[in-house]
Parts: C-alpha cells; structure tokens; sequence
C-alpha cells in the first residue's frame, strides 16, 4: 500500500511538473510572441519578423502613429499659387485662328498633352478647339451619349475657367471642317520648343486660319522652359491642378468611394502598383513573372522592338533590371518596405492600377503582410460603375475559339527553335487540348506568335479604364500617404504615380508622398545576410531611405530626374510659394542648384498677403469653435492665456506641438 501511494505521489508531481512547464510555455509565447511574414521573392526568400510585444502587438486596430501619418514639418510652409505673377492680359478677339488637335495616349498622357495645348494656345494667340481624345473616339461599343473631352472632364468648368487665359470652344467652325485643307500636324513629342511653334506653325495658322496638331506620347511642349515663360508653366499648373475637374457623376462616386474608405476614421495609404504589360516589355522585366505572362511580355517586347519603340535587345536580364530599380517593386516588396517602415498589418491600403498584369493572384504576397486591401471594385457596385458609363449597346458573345490547324512536323521544329524563354507547354502526345486551356484573352499564345486583334468588348474596356484611372485619381490624391511602385510608362516617361506625386507636391506638398529609390530598395531586399531576421541595421537602413523620399531629398531628386521628362509631375518652384516663416531645416538647403545651374529646390517666391489672411482666418475658425466647446464644457485651467499675436498664430498653424517624429530632417 506504501509503494502504492509513494507512485501517486509521483505521478501527482510529475503531472504537476507538466502542467507548470506548459503555463510557462504559453506564457513566453503570449508575451514574446513574432508573427513571422513569409514572402517569395524573385530568386530569394525574404521571411521577416515583426515584433508584436505590448502595445504594438498586429492584432490592434490601425493606430495614428506620428510618425508614419504626420505632415512633413519641413515643407509645412510651402502653398499652392499658380496665379500670374506679372501683368496679364486678356486673349484678344478676333486672333489668329483655330487650334484644333487629337491627341494619341493614355490617362496620363492625355492630361499632359492637354496642359500643353492650352499652353501653346496661349502662346500662338489662338482659339482652342477641345481636343479629341482618340481613346474615347477608338473605343468601339461605348455610350454615344459622350463625344470625347466630357467621356472624363467636365467642359464647361474646363472652359469657364480658362477664360482669362485662352479663348475655347467645344468644335471647329463649319469652314474649316474639311480635313484635305487642315490635315493635322505631327508634333516631336514633348521636345518641340516655343520657337518651333513661333516660327514654323504660327505663319501656317495666319495662313489658313486653323490648324491641326497629332499629339503623342504625353506633351507636345518641352517641360523645362526660361525663366521669361515662367508663365506658361503657371498656366499648366491652372489647367491641370484647376481647370481639369472630372464630370460630375466621377466625382461623385468617387466621393462616395472616399466616404467608405474614410468610414473607420483612421487614415489610409494609397499604392499604385504599376504592373502594365506594356510598360513590363519596355523596361525587360519579363522574368519577374512566371508561366504564361513571361511569354506575353516578352512577345510585347520582340513587337516594340520590330516598331522601333525601343532599341535594346529582346532577351535581357530582368533580375538585373530589376537590380537597376529599372523595373517595377513587385506587391511583396512594397509590403516588406512599408511593414519595416511601421505600418500596422490593419492598416487600410487603396490599391491603384487600371491594369494588373498578373491578376490578383501577383497581390498575396501584399494580403500576406497587410490583411484591409481596398480597390474601386471593392469600393464600388458593379451598378455604380455600370451608371458612369452611360447607356451601352449590348455586345453580343464572341464565337468559339477555332483551334488552328497546325503541322506537328512544323510545331515541333519551331519548338525546338524557340531558344530558352518558357513557353507553354504542348500536350503530350495523343491527347487532343482541353477546352481551359485555351481560354481567355491569352489562350492565343500557346498556339500562335501573333496577337489576335482586339474585340469589342476590348476596345470599350479602354474607354472604361479611363473612367477607372479617373476614380483612382482622386482617391491617390486625397490619400493620408502615397507610395508609388514603379513612375515611367511603356515609352519610358513618367506615368500615372508621377502626375499624382506632382498633384500632391501642389496641393499639399507637407503631405507624405513616398518616392522610393528602387535601386537602393532592390539592394536592400536583394539582401543576403541576416534573411530570416534582417536586424536593427537593415530597418534603419530602410526607414532612413524611405523617409528622406518624404522630404527635401525626394523633391531634390524629382526637380533633377523628373521634371526634365514631366513639368507637370513636379511643379515646384514655379507653381508655390514660400509662407514668410523660417523652414526647420539646414540653411544650407534653401537654394540647391543642378550640375547645369539650374535651381532644384528653394527657389519660390514669397506667398501673397491674400494667402497668409485666409490661414489665419481658417486657424480663428478653429480656435473660435474650441473657444464654443470651452464656454459650455466649462475652463480647463484657472487664469487665462495670453493672447497670440498673428505671427504666433500663423507659427502654430503651421508647427503645430508633437508634429516633429520621423521628420527627414532631424
């Protein structure tokens, strides 16, 4: 009995013994718990942890970190004022003729190209004619309820606003209607010059009394102009920041869409993703990709190639394009940047992109780091969307897919001729393909080296992505932060992310809008060492690229690398003025000049009277509705504070307390 009760005794401990061992175990693993993000990258694996101890644990909701969502104290003082500096006169009637065009391009290259026009308007004394935009005009099946110009922007704001500056009308007089006399004229891109303008179209315009421009590839004016038509860039930043307003129903919807992405009350950051086919092929990024799309991006290269669009060889290494930041930052890298950065896995993420060559499958790399992904699908109703298109013709379906008939003899020489970029893979021998494998828009590959031409249905989504990248617009502008994955388009030219870099650099330059490295980036998740916990040295380094990107070094490195190729994307100094309050940082940058003389940062003018007054009448309306909520909720303190005077005001405004975290200059 003794020897029975000795082993109870032992077996009551040991199961004690156990219990206390597993209490601990749970214990260590609450308090000390990592949630690790595993992230396939391009020929490495990136698993990085992410401490969750305490407060900062990831199952919190998103927090207002200052650090991650406050202004940028350093540029707090810098305002939009695109008004003309000097004397203006009014366009004079009767001019010199009509200014009609049509212009050849996407999104962003119809919104340069119209800033342009208007420009060159002004400077030839002519009356503009609306543009035609051949992506609306070229888009079979769409409504006819739209002509063109008012598929996307409202014309009579476009018009009523620009009356100071250009005389404009929505269609060409019957007289000059007859294309034989006024064929249109194809202008050099964006390289012609104003004396290319004065000297070889404006006699051809007092001659015939009209004449027609073909604008492509996304401007038809140099953007870097003398400092005597600093005026004309101003005029560009009035077309583009004031007169281009989208039609009534697209603001709407997407004032809608902002509501209930705003709905939690937290803020938001906006992605443009920037994985287009076309520009994938321009810059040799096929092998970020795998399987099918690798192939269609390469056979898009070996077209732009035969078209002279680009020079370069066919096959390149895209791994060290990549390496180059010649190539897009993939979804996953995005997200491991923005997760050393600080971002919260609940943080509410606006994801841009009118095209996502890849489908949705190139995001869960993304989703695995950061769980409220938000797009204008998801935003949207597909009867919302439906009602901006305006009543359509029904398309009727397209016919079955004819499998061509193809020699074996012949498939297998010129498979054995292919070289090494993977193609699909035939069937085995004696069995005939199956139905799946030639669906969709890319079944085509598998059987042929020539694109099909597009249908209907492919021709009316080209007008609808106007109407997409239009809705993407707005909500990337009024985003909390911005962080644009790739900014050049298939022609190498800045693209969509660079317009609303540009747009926000204007409206609100203090605000954060990332303008990330991608060399320096690529370094840094190309990282060898340490690949299963990159380190304190590895997140400083990252952080430390990305919030100098926010900064005077971002804009440093837009005035010298962007602006050459897009006025419009960075429209610093000429578009802004300077609040006469000291800037917090070195005195040494408040001029910086280029290699070839020309001023990069710290050049705008002093901020008129006029906008000093309405910043401080908008910061007494804020004090007199604090002075209302203290009158009946009763005083905080005993005493009363001395009054501010108007500087004191206008410093608070401006700097306000606890507004000085993560800031680049510090």
């Amino acid at each position: 009995m003794v020897f029975k009760s000795k082993i109870k005794t032992l077996a009551a401990v040991g199961l004690a013994l156990s219990m206390l061992s597993l209490t601990v175990h749970l214990l260590l693993a609450r308090y000390s718990a990592t949630k690790q993000v595993v992230v396939k990258s391009r020929a490495h694996t990136i698993i990085s942890r992410w401490d969750t101890r305490g407060s900062e644990r990831d199952d919190t909701p998103a927090m207002l970190t200052p650090n991650i969502w406050s202004a940028v104290r350093s540029l707090k003082s810098l305002r939009p004022h695109a008004a003309p500096r000097i004397s203006y006169p009014l366009p004079s009637i009767p001019n010199n003729g009509y200014l009609f065009s049509e212009i050849v391009g996407e999104f962003h290259e119809i919104r340069s190209s119209i800033c342009d026009l208007v420009a060159i308007a002004r400077l030839l004394n002519a009356t503009l004619v609306l543009p035609v935009l051949r992506e609306v005009t070229d888009a079979k099946g769409i409504s006819s309820k739209f002509e063109g110009f008012n598929y996307i922007y409202n014309e009579k704001h476009f018009i009523s606003s620009l009356a100071d500056d250009v005389h404009i009308v929505k269609k060409l007089p019957n007289r000059f209607i007859l294309e034989e006399n006024h064929p249109l004229m194809k202008i050099p891109s964006d390289s012609a010059t104003p004396e290319f303008y004065l000297l070889h179209v404006l006699p051809k315009l007092k001659k015939k009394g009209a004449i027609g421009l073909l604008v492509s590839g996304g401007g038809c004016l140099q953007n870097l102009l003398t400092a005597e038509l600093a005026e004309y860039q101003r005029l560009r930043c009035r077309v583009a920041f004031h007169a281009l307003r989208f039609r009534r129903e697209i603001q709407d919807l997407a004032s809608k869409m902002l509501q209930r992405l705003q709905r939690t009350g937290f803020p938001y950051l906006a992605i443009h993703v920037g994985l287009e086919r076309d520009s994938l092929a321009y810059h040799g990024c096929a092998e970020l990709f795998q399987d099918v799309h690798t192939e269609l991006i390469q056979n898009k290269r070996s077209l732009m190639r035969k078209g002279g669009v680009l020079t370069g060889q066919v096959n390149v290494d895209s791994e060290q394009q990549w390496l180059n930041g010649l190539c897009p930052l993939m979804p996953e890298d995005v997200g491991v940047l923005l997760r050393a950065l600080g971002y919260k896995r609940s943080t509410r993420i606006f994801i841009s992109g009118a095209e996502l060559f890849g489908g949705q499958r190139i995001l869960l790399g993304l989703r695995s780091v950061f769980q409220n992904l938000e797009d204008r699908t998801t935003l949207s109703t597909e009867e919302e969307r439906s009602d901006l298109y305006g009543p359509e013709e029904e398309i009727p379906p397209p016919p079955p897919y004819a499998i061509p008939i193809i020699d074996e003899k012949e498939r297998l020489a010129a498979w054995s001729k292919a070289g090494p970029r993977p193609r699909p893979l035939p069937p085995p021998a004696g069995r005939p393909k199956l139905p799946h494998e030639l669906d969709g828009w890319w079944g085509w590959v598998g059987e042929s080296d020539t694109e099909p031409e597009p249908t209907i249905v492919d021709t009316r989504e080209r007008g609808h992505k106007l109407i997409w990248q239009a809705l993407d617009y707005i909500l990337c502008v009024e985003a909390n932060a911005f962080f644009p994955s790739f900014d050049e388009d298939k022609s190498g030219h800045p693209n969509f992310a660079s317009l609303v870099m540009g747009h926000r650099a204007y409206t609100s330059a203090y605000r954060r809008t990332y303008r990330p490295n991608r060399k320096i980036a690529s370094f840094l998740l190309n990282v060898r060492e340490h690949l299963y916990e990159p380190g304190r040295a590895w997140m400083a380094a990252v952080r430390n690229m990305l919030v100098k990107s926010i900064g005077e070094d971002g804009l440093i490195e837009a005035s010298n690398n962007t602006k050459p190729r897009s006025f419009l994307s960075h429209p610093l100094p000429e578009c802004l003025c300077q609040l006469g309050i000291e800037r917090t940082l070195n005195k040494s940058l408040l001029h910086i000049q280029g290699p070839d003389g020309r001023v990069l940062f710290g050049d705008e003018e002093m901020c008129p009277e006029w906008i000093k007054d309405e910043l401080l009448q908008s910061n007494n309306d804020k004090l007199d509705e604090e002075a209302d909520y203290t009158e009946v909720s009763g005083p905080s303190s005993v005493g009363e504070e001395p009054l501010q005077s108007a500087a004191e005001k206008l410093e608070d405004t401006l700097f306000p307390e606890g507004d000085e975290d993560n800031d680049p200059n510090d």
